[in-house]
């Protein structure tokens, strides 16, 4: 069946309304039925011992059966709905006054006559004589004569044959109806109370089933359905909690997709600025390795040479350029982790600087160091952090114009030293800021050529729990700065 949750919760509520309604009709029919009961067994509690007591009914020798039909005939004549009988000392129904073939038992049990005798509480419930299996109330005393033993009762029904047809017929005429046209009342403003009630409860079900519907991860966020944003904390509202549960979820759903977006496109830039930085040198290789080839007889001893010297530079370039891939590659698939240990970054950036000596030179560039008295040592990757200051001062050095400087700076801030690379070039324009970090830049800025080596940087310091960042800074240049934490700090947080 093809309902929907409020068509399943109105079907299974009807049922039980239904259900409930006539248990309750039944019950209260029943409960009605027991008190008229109980009243008229209290009120006519002394009618048994009434009639024992009458004097008439006895002489010299004993009972007077005549006496006793007499009496009995007038008293149902009296009140058609009691039926008196008389019993032995074992139950043995030993008078009556009933039509023939009228009585059904041949005795009574003694049980509810002797708890009735003993006065307990009402209703109490004895055999019907009339009925193989019926129960009726009654009333019952000993009947005793002066001078002898009690010789049997008097048992009364109280609610006879002809009770039971008039309420037979009252009941199919008037009580029935009544009672279930209430039924079908309540059940019918339950049922109206029940859709309401339903209808509010899952009106936020169908709103966050409508809301679900309509989500797209990959859609931009002023397209997406509006759900709910109210947070779940203290809230006991179980759609509540999770329509900000879902809310959650598509934001982070939507946020992970356009990450992953951001992701392929800059594997596709990655890719295209690949194929062209391999490109150039390996076409400018091929070209003089194929003059060297075809004019080998033709070409002095100088030219050769030339040709020869501007091959090798283009095959270091393509080596350089795989070598940074292949060690990017390695970052990025997490198969390289740092191996932490204290050391003196001022040492090291006199190394750093040691390497640059001679390239810093050939293009009139000095290098520069502010580094403060008594600098703490840090923990760190030594290798990796001497390869991020290589590749920031490569980087620099090649775009930096003659005549100009480089500059590190070396500062301890709140536990950790900061390291400053910045260079007098012509800066990162402002379009390529964006993802600098990302993604090797491209597009002939002055910058192309370098964009790997910042990305091997990043995720170098990315295993440090740092991160490189570009400074802004007034006039031209560019700065970056990233920060290691300091032997002490870097033991108190192992431990």
């Amino acid at each position: 069946m093809n309902l929907t949750l409020t068509q399943r919760l109105l079907i299974v509520f009807s049922a039980l309304l239904l259900a409930c309604s006539g248990a309750s009709a039944w019950l209260q029919i029943r409960s009605s039925d027991l008190h008229e009961k109980e009243v008229v067994q209290g009120l006519s509690r002394g009618l048994a011992a009434h009639i024992a007591s009458s004097t008439s009914l006895t002489d010299a020798n004993g009972l007077r059966p005549d006496a006793v039909r007499q009496l009995f005939g007038q008293l149902m004549a009296v009140n058609p709905s009691v039926e008196v009988y008389l019993l032995d000392n074992e139950g043995r129904i030993e008078g009556d006054d009933a039509p023939a073939g009228r009585v059904k038992r041949e005795r009574v049990d003694l049980g509810p006559i002797r708890r009735f005798i003993a006065g307990g509480a009402l209703p109490i419930l004895g055999d019907d004589p009339r009925s193989m299996d019926g129960h009726k109330v009654f009333s019952a005393a000993p009947l005793q004569m002066a001078g002898h033993p009690p010789s049997g009762y008097i048992y009364v029904v109280l609610l006879g044959e002809a009770h039971d047809e008039l309420a037979a017929r009252v009941a199919a005429s008037s009580v029935l109806r009544t009672t279930l046209w209430s039924m079908a009342l309540v059940a019918l403003l339950g049922l109206v109370a029940g859709l309401v009630a339903f209808g509010l409860i899952t009106r936020p079900l169908r709103r966050l089933t409508e809301a679900m519907r309509q989500f797209d991860a990959n859609g931009e966020p002023d397209t997406q359905p509006q759900v709910p944003r109210s947070t779940a904390a203290g809230r006991r509202d179980e759609i509540a909690v999770l329509e900000a549960t879902f809310a959650q979820m598509a934001d982070r759903i939507g946020e992970q997709w356009r990450a992953l977006t951001r992701q392929d496109q800059q594997r596709r830039e990655l890719l295209a600025n690949i194929s062209h930085d391999l490109r150039t040198p390996l076409t400018s290789l091929h070209g003089y390795l194929e003059t060297l080839s075809l004019k080998a007889d033709t070409l002095s001893e100088t030219e050769r040479k030339r040709y020869l010297g501007i091959a090798l530079a283009q095959s270091v370039k393509v080596g350089r350029l795989a070598q940074a891939l292949f060690e990017l590659a390695r970052l990025e698939h997490g198969n390289v982790q740092p191996a932490l240990e204290d050391f003196s970054l001022v040492d090291l950036v006199q190394d750093v600087f040691q390497k640059f000596e001679l390239p810093a030179e050939a293009r009139r560039i000095q290098l520069r160091a502010d580094i403060p008295q008594r600098l703490p040592a840090v923990c760190a990757d030594l290798g990796m952090i001497e390869r991020v200051l290589t590749n920031l001062l490569d980087n620099a050095i090649r775009h930096t114009p003659p005549e100009g400087a480089i500059d590190v700076e070396l500062a301890y801030r709140d536990g950790k030293v900061q390291v400053t690379v910045s260079d007098t070039g012509p800066g990162i324009p402002a379009e390529l800021r964006e993802g600098l970090f990302e993604r090797p830049l491209g597009g002939g800025g002055a910058h192309r050529g370098g964009g790997f080596g910042l990305l091997i940087v990043q995720r170098m310091l990315q295993l440090h729990h740092s991160r490189i960042r570009l400074v802004e800074r007034a006039g031209a240049g560019t700065s970056f700065a990233f920060e290691l934490p300091t032997a002490n700090v870097a033991q108190t947080a192992r431990a």
